[in-house]
């Protein structure tokens, strides 16, 4: 392999999953001749969404990546046939025909794998992990061992990355007790890893779902080593352990929106179906990092706010409670990422030139640690103040 880390990070910038699998096809069959890489692939508490994702990438599939890349998929269970058949209370069968007895071979002799780890873990009731029980064990115990053989844990999707709608605000929360991997929410302290005292480098694909190309190429990097396991993750990852070249920490997915011209003229649809900036119907992309914009969804034909829909901020470490109510306006929110002085007055003239009488806000920003004032104009021509 000549192409060093700096240069995979430029291509995965620019290329698809697909395009950049072919590209270097006979490179990968060069270097991969007489290696396998081993993967485990665990569901925890969550709707099997991402994997559903992944089965929908089209470029490549899924076959097709583990084909490129010589994978033995050691075991995922959406994928699989066996069964986990019990006679009084055991496991029975054989391996080849008892998802149960195949899952125990794993903990007890494989070391090394990729573990890509998908769903959150309950940790309750009281520590017990008791509210996800599969075949007889908590899912809990199955995570830690797990867990502990692997080389590198790979969280995918919101569930496995912060907890998601798991760990969301509710009359149960503490009760059921719901871990992310490294995160729980935006909380480094509580994610299971840290409570079961296991460290392993993760690597986390955020997402609800995930991106199949952010899995992809996330996955192709780590076995093809182009990204080195733990000495690269520092420079390669932000604070929430995301790949910075899918979740650019100073780029939104407003910066490269289809509809940004419209907010830029002040023009702010407030009912769904119209072809304005989706802002006033409580968009989230002007403060959500992610490559969405460019990247696309569905082949990359589309994605949210292309198709429709406001950006509900699903890559955000504290989603769903730092980005909801979903279809509402953040009042309290600033424009990350954006010069918001210079969006506010193009906008203004825009506005003004065309007559409108759309209330634009203006963020005004304080000295580190105070909190963002923000300011609404009144563009009718009347003397408004500021609030």
């Amino acid at each position: 392999m000549k192409m060093d880390r700096r240069t995979f990070i430029k291509a995965v910038g620019v290329l698809g999953a697909s395009l950049f699998l072919q590209t270097y096809k006979s490179d990968l069959a060069k270097a991969l001749e007489l290696s396998e890489t081993k993967v485990l692939w665990l569901h925890g508490v969550e709707c099997s969404g991402c994997s559903i994702s992944m089965l929908d990438g089209g470029t490549p599939d899924i076959v097709e990546l583990l084909q490129y890349l010589n994978l033995n998929l050691l075991y995922q269970e959406i994928l699989m046939m066996q069964q986990g058949i019990f006679v009084d209370g055991k496991p029975a069968n054989t391996s080849d025909l008892n998802s149960e007895l195949l899952l125990d071979e794993i903990l007890e002799n494989e070391k090394g794998y990729v573990f890509i780890s998908e769903g959150g873990v309950p940790n309750g009731p009281d520590g017990t992990g008791k509210y996800l029980v599969i075949g007889g064990r908590t899912y809990k115990e199955v995570y830690e061992k797990a867990a502990k053989n692997a080389s590198v844990i790979i969280a995918i999707g919101q569930c496995a990355t912060n907890s998601g709608v798991n760990a969301a605000k509710s009359d149960v929360k503490e009760l059921l007790d719901h871990r992310g991997i490294a995160f729980t929410m935006e909380d480094s302290s509580k994610g299971i890893i840290d409570l079961l005292g296991i460290d392993k480098p993760v690597i986390n694909i955020n997402g609800c779902p995930a991106h199949p190309d952010w899995v992809f190429l996330t996955i192709s990097a780590v076995v093809l080593g182009k990204i080195k396991v733990p000495d690269d993750l520092p420079y390669l990852l932000d604070r929430w352990n995301r790949p910075k070249v899918f979740f650019p920490p100073d780029h939104v997915i407003h910066d490269n929106c289809p509809r940004r011209g419209y907010y830029d003229r002040g023009e702010l649809d407030l009912t769904v179906g119209g072809p304005n900036c989706l802002w006033k119907l409580g968009c989230k992309g002007p403060y959500t990092h992610a490559d969405c914009a460019t990247r696309h969804w569905n082949g990359h034909q589309s994605f949210c706010p292309q198709a429709g829909s406001p950006c509900i901020g699903c890559v955000q470490p504290g989603f769903p409670d730092s980005t909801r109510p979903f279809f509402v306006e953040s009042e309290d929110a600033g424009i990350v990422g954006t010069h918001l002085d210079t969006v506010a007055g193009v906008a203004i003239g825009g506005a003004l030139l065309a007559a409108g009488v759309h209330a634009l806000r203006r963020t005004v920003l304080k000295k580190p640690g105070e909190k963002e004032e923000v300011a609404e104009e009144n563009l009718s021509g009347k003397t408004g103040g500021e609030k």
